[in-house]
């Protein structure tokens, strides 16, 4: 699991605790370097973390992973914490269609174990939002995204959207295929997100492997994963890790000096700014990055999460994505909650892509959902809501719009020891866990080659070993 030892040793400092972070401050701790994780924060996680509402341990925002995402489930496995997720043996997503008659339409997208593409014939041929001839377009556009070449740069450069009506995409394949997985995965709709970002997620997610798809996600809080077990093992390992230290400036040298709010002046000969695009930006000196100016064109996404306690059990299965509603995706968070109030149920609505809805009042939003729930599960209706709040992430993602690609710098700056890492860095992976961990083990590479720019892409991203 380590790797050699550096024959002198050297100090890293690493500037934001996300997953980015953490993940290139294990490898360079591992290494034998002495590490420091700065992180502005009270916690480790990024913009995966869990807080406190009174009795309540609330996540900011769902969070999935896919069994494709190797680097993630890899980090997991890091920090011994394989039995805090689950993992479905087999994609199983219910979704429940709304029309416009109010009627309720249910159907399921899964898949059997079947070599790709078969293994998802049987689930798109029972597909109740879709008619025969809407389903057989989907199958001929999937077959089309197979033979697209991701490393094409001109991908980039192609919306989503336009690219699926050229092969015969209707609004109806967009609303109950296209757009129910993509808004999810990279937080805009098909006509605002790169082709090269949609081609990467719907290859690898559905159409590499007949499993890639099969969805995880944390069964308990997020923060025991991303901050307990994350700061036992750095801890373990040697890493000091500063909670609520913020990194005020950046001065490059031989030996670079980070000088924190507090006045302490930190000296490393490896330097990792793993924070969000704004902040990693700011503390670049200039000249750092190829087209540093063009930084801040690369846009945020947001993304809004509204949460609602029922006084009784209304969802009996664990999600569900909705159709024909406001409504994209319904968690049941009761179980690892600490809810304790006898037979109540904590559901959590995932609204990607909430620019319209981010800055709405709390009292809008609840006179907006609260009878989207009720058309969705009849039961809410005589139900008794006990809590209603959100959580808002306005700078959730960066924004996969076409031409994002060239915005993306690599890990590798033009200043030696000056690393970058986050999601929003050029992982070929959207905004995503997976892509915040494979950015983490691109800066730890470049970091250990010592010099000159390497590839950002790890494979599978597994931990080395």
């Amino acid at each position: 699991m380590t790797e050699r030892p550096m024959s002198a040793r050297r100090h890293a400092v690493v500037v934001g605790g996300g997953l980015a972070g953490i993940t290139a401050a294990l490898r360079l701790a591992e290494a034998g370097q002495q590490v420091t994780l700065l992180e502005t924060r009270p916690r480790l996680g990024g913009l995966a973390f869990s807080f406190k509402r009174g009795e309540l341990t609330v996540d900011n925002g769902q969070h999935v992973f896919l069994r494709c995402c190797t680097a993630y489930r890899g980090l997991i496995d890091r920090l011994c914490a394989g039995r805090l997720v689950d993992l479905q043996p087999r994609l199983d997503v219910p979704v429940l269609g709304l029309g416009a008659d109010g009627r309720r339409t249910f159907g399921r997208l899964g898949r059997d174990a079947l070599p790709v593409p078969l293994h998802l014939t049987r689930s798109l041929a029972g597909y109740p939002h879709l008619g025969p001839a809407d389903r057989l377009r989907v199958v001929r556009a999937a077959l089309a995204l197979q033979r697209l070449d991701l490393a094409d740069p001109a991908l980039d450069e192609i919306s989503f959207g336009d690219w699926l009506r050229r092969h015969g995409q209707t609004p109806a394949t967009l609303a109950a295929l296209w757009d129910l997985v993509g808004v999810a995965t990279l937080n805009a709709t098909a006509d605002r997100t790169s082709l090269a970002l949609a081609a990467m997620v719907f290859k690898t997610g559905l159409l590499s492997d007949p499993g890639a798809s099969d969805i995880g996600m944390a069964a308990v809080p997020l923060g025991e994963i991303h901050h307990d077990a994350a700061l036992a093992e750095l801890e373990r390992l040697g890493v000091r890790v500063l909670l609520r230290s913020r990194a005020a400036e950046l001065k490059p040298a031989a030996q670079h000096g980070v000088r924190l709010e507090s006045g302490e002046l930190l000296t490393a000969d490896t330097v990792v700014l793993a924070g969000a695009q704004d902040s990693a930006a700011a503390l670049l000196p200039p000249g750092a990055v190829p087209g540093q100016e063009r930084l801040a064109e690369l846009g945020t996404s947001p993304i809004l999460n509204v949460h609602v306690i029922y006084d009784r059990r209304l969802l009996r299965r664990p999600f569900f994505a909705a159709l024909g509603s406001p409504v994209q995706w319904v968690f049941d968070r009761t179980a690892h909650s600490g809810l304790a109030v006898p037979g109540a149920q904590y559901l959590a609505l995932s609204q990607s892509d909430a620019g319209d809805e981010i800055d709405l009042p709390v009292a809008e939003l609840r006179a907006r959902y609260l009878p989207e729930l009720e058309r969705l599960i009849p039961g809410a209706r005589q139900a008794k809501v006990l809590d209603f709040f959100v959580t808002r992430e306005r700078t959730a993602t960066f924004d996969p719009a076409p031409g994002t690609a060239a915005l993306r710098p690599q890990a590798a700056t033009d200043v030696p020891g000056l690393l970058l890492a986050g999601s929003w860095t050029a992982t070929g992976w959207p905004a995503t866990m997976e892509g915040a961990v494979r950015s983490g083990h691109a800066a730890a590479d470049a970091a250990l080659a010592g010099a000159g720019r390497i590839p950002v892409d790890r494979g599978d991203g597994r931990w080395p070993r």
